[in-house]
């Protein structure tokens, strides 16, 4: 179920009474609260939760990431390869813990309330999602909600981490936590001078069967904004078809002239794909298409962690950069 009935609101008060004892109830706390300001107002954290849930994409990593296992948490839905419900660097960091698996809720038609209900949570975690006003008012009815900053998907790894590790009680480890991420991604691009100068493009998935229209993520995607963290340049031509606020734009392949400071092309797809872009008489006026300077990425792990989060970032950072030089190079 994605919405609740008025018997499933009767099961979430009840639920919520019991969250609100003594045993759930028993975090530490803190010597101030913590004011949370985000897109649908304010949450207060006065003590440090003990029961964590996590809706929407990776919010669980964060938690994870600072040592705390969820009690439930939103099941992967892409790049899931085995189909557990885990995607690798979530599984290889809960066997880190030592942790049993966790609730998972299946997302797949919008949040299942009654399962977040059912975990008692003292705190629900959402910085990176795409809530509405009434799915934040109904996960208020469970526990404290920290809802994303400013706009549906559009919050970026470190500020998921900051918003995130707030609602854990835990600001400074967030902190601490961007930091060594920071440090593991300039160690990285290091490697690699001929990232520098280099522009970035990210086309959502094409269809190989038509290619009239070129769909793409914009600068306010989590995705295109990860570029300028591995050292590229973000087009002028994107930032200027990126206005109104929106991840995601499209335009037809007729005016795909406008594209041509674009460098490097990452995208969804294989072999064929490119092969498509570079028959096709319009797609293969880019620069980038002409000189074969394309990541194509799949349904694995390294096509899912193009959207980075805390704990993917370092899964997939060393194939990733590579991948993205080996582009550049082709573009000079």
């Amino acid at each position: 179920m994605s919405r609740l009935s008025g018997l499933s609101l009767l099961i979430v008060a009840f639920l919520s009474v019991l969250a609100s004892g003594p045993a759930a109830r028993a975090g530490e706390s803190l010597q101030q609260p913590i004011t949370i300001e985000h897109a649908f107002g304010k949450t207060v954290i006065t003590e440090k939760p003990e029961r964590v849930a996590t809706v929407a994409w990776a919010n669980h990593e964060v938690p994870l990431a600072l040592g705390i296992v969820p009690v439930g948490f939103a099941a992967a839905n892409f790049g899931d390869d085995n189909g557990d419900g885990f995607l690798p660097w979530v599984s290889e960091r809960l066997d880190e813990l030592g942790a049993d698996a966790p609730v998972l809720f299946d997302e797949g038609d919008g949040i299942d309330f009654e399962a977040v209900a059912e975990v008692r949570p003292d705190v629900i975690l959402a910085a990176y999602s795409g809530l509405t006003r009434s799915d934040y008012d109904t996960l208020s009815r469970i526990a404290p909600v920290v809802a994303y900053p400013e706009a549906p998907w559009s919050t970026g790894w470190r500020d998921m981490i900051r918003f995130n590790a707030a609602g854990l009680g835990m600001p400074e480890d967030g902190e601490a936590l961007i930091a060594d991420i920071e440090d593991e991604i300039d160690a990285e691009i290091g490697r690699y001078p001929e990232l520098e100068g280099k522009t970035a493009m990210f086309i959502t998935h094409l269809d190989v069967t038509d290619l009239s229209v070129v769909n793409f993520y914009t600068t306010h995607d989590t995705r295109v904004q990860f570029f300028r963290d591995l050292g590229l340049q973000m087009p002028e031509s994107v930032k200027a078809a990126s206005t109104g606020g929106s991840f995601s734009g499209s335009i037809s392949v007729e005016r795909i002239d406008a594209f041509d400071d674009v460098d490097i092309i990452v995208t969804y797809g294989n072999s064929l794909l490119l092969e498509a872009m570079k028959l096709n008489p319009l797609f293969r006026r880019m620069p980038a298409v002409r000189n074969g300077a394309v990541v194509l990425l799949g349904r694995d792990p390294l096509g899912t962690a193009a959207n980075p989060t805390p704990l993917s970032i370092s899964f997939v950072l060393e194939d990733y950069v590579a991948e993205l030089a080996a582009a550049a190079r082709k573009s000079e």
